[in-house]
């Protein structure tokens, strides 16, 4: 199986534009062979907590079947990052699109102390199946909680994907948090980074694949925006920049 991660530098608050974008770079996925493609944490609004209010969408919010119809037509699951509404408040959600399914939401459990007063825990539970493969995922903050992973772990997880909004001051202490993950586990662990500014700070790129022995077998850089693409059965990973 091809796993992508696509690494964007967002249009704050646009969601048309980068709904725009997205659907630019799952096309080059497709044409690569991908069968998963996952965006960085919030992709369709940047991350921007103090914007969240009114940026927060639903799930099924119309313009975001273009996704849906992609998935399908493609044979690729996609999961994009979205601030989404909820009875109990607004969730920071990855929203899943798989073929002739119907969409699934994955919320970030544990959130960051600043992240408290603009949103709420959401439902971490959801794990994908791709191929007989067990995928964990988790959002940004949730990888420095051990027990995320060991339930991930514990669920027969063989891939972990963490999809982030990490800033410079974070990204090397998350990367070997997410290099130790993998070497304890015996998992294959991927991070999906954005670059540019989010919420007055630079967000440092750097999207990387660790193999189960905890070695980092590809990285994106810290300027541009790309894709990383990772082979599950030869272990590899190509990148392009754009």
């Amino acid at each position: 199986m091809k796993i992508c991660l696509a690494q964007t530098k967002p249009f704050t608050g646009s969601i048309v534009k980068n709904i725009e974008q997205h659907l630019e770079l799952i096309q080059l996925a497709i044409e690569q062979g991908v069968e998963l493609i996952i965006f960085p944490e919030l992709s369709l609004t940047g991350y921007e907590p103090t914007l969240a209010n009114t940026l927060a969408i639903s799930k099924d919010d119309a313009r975001l079947t273009v996704f849906q119809e992609a998935s399908s037509e493609k044979n690729i699951t996609i999961g994009v990052g979205a601030p989404i509404k909820t009875s109990q408040g607004i969730t920071i959600s990855m929203i899943l699109f798989q073929p002739n399914q119907s969409v699934q939401v994955y919320s970030k459990g544990f959130l960051h102390v600043d992240e408290m007063p603009y949103f709420v825990s959401g439902d971490n539970s959801l794990m994908l199946q791709i191929n007989s493969q067990k995928i964990a995922l988790a959002i940004c903050y949730e990888i420095s909680i051990p027990e995320h992973a060991e339930k991930a772990f514990q669920n027969g997880s063989e891939i972990y994907i963490a999809s982030v909004a990490k800033f410079k001051s974070g990204i090397n202490k998350a990367k070997t948090e997410l290099a130790n993950m993998a070497r304890r586990y015996s998992m294959s662990v991927l991070m999906a980074n954005c670059i540019g500014m989010a919420d007055g700070a630079e967000c440092a790129g750097k999207t990387a694949v660790w193999n189960k022995e905890g070695e980092r077998i590809g990285e994106l850089d810290n300027i541009n925006q790309g894709l990383l693409i990772f082979d599950t059965a030869n272990q590899t990973a190509e990148q392009y920049l754009f």
